[in-house]
């Protein structure tokens, strides 16, 4: 999926969780880099085109260990150990983008190393894929106001 597509799903579990969160601004900022994380395995994306992460790419293949559970796993177990804090944020925007690319057709490894690949119909960028951005972007739009009328 489309880096705009995979903001539009976190936007919408943020504000689900942000009642629930003691910082909410550190949330905000790991959830949402986090699901940006997965895709530094592709020279195409937002992220993987920063020359660092040039390096990464040639060790790794799209979709392969960076694309998986058993990576976002050990990332957030680590992450629990070291600095808990962070570690739901970043295992909500990590698996968020990992759920959403399973229903693409490229899919994802969900398990690696084992290759069995998860994939679905959802073309990139096509028009399945655009009509979830729509639905997600009027649902963040609702719950937003919703929170906002809370407020006041």
């Amino acid at each position: 999926m489309m880096i705009k597509t995979h903001l539009a799903i976190i936007i919408f579990f943020i504000l689900l969780f942000l009642p629930h969160v003691s910082n909410q601004l550190l949330f905000i900022a790991v959830a949402l880099i986090a699901t940006a994380l997965p895709d530094i395995d592709s020279g195409f994306s937002t992220l993987g085109r920063r020359g660092i992460f040039k390096i990464l790419q040639f060790f790794t293949k799209h979709r392969g260990i960076i694309h998986s559970f058993s990576f976002c796993l050990l990332v957030s177990v680590l992450l629990a150990l070291f600095l808990p804090s962070i570690s739901l944020a970043f295992f909500l925007g990590y698996a968020l983008h990992l759920i959403a690319d399973s229903f693409t057709q490229e899919g994802i490894t969900p398990f690696w190393p084992y290759s069995k690949t998860s994939g679905g119909i959802i073309k990139t960028g096509g028009r399945v894929e655009s009509s979830f951005f729509l639905t997600f972007v009027v649902l963040d739009l609702i719950l937003f106001v919703i929170m906002v009328m809370q407020v006041f």
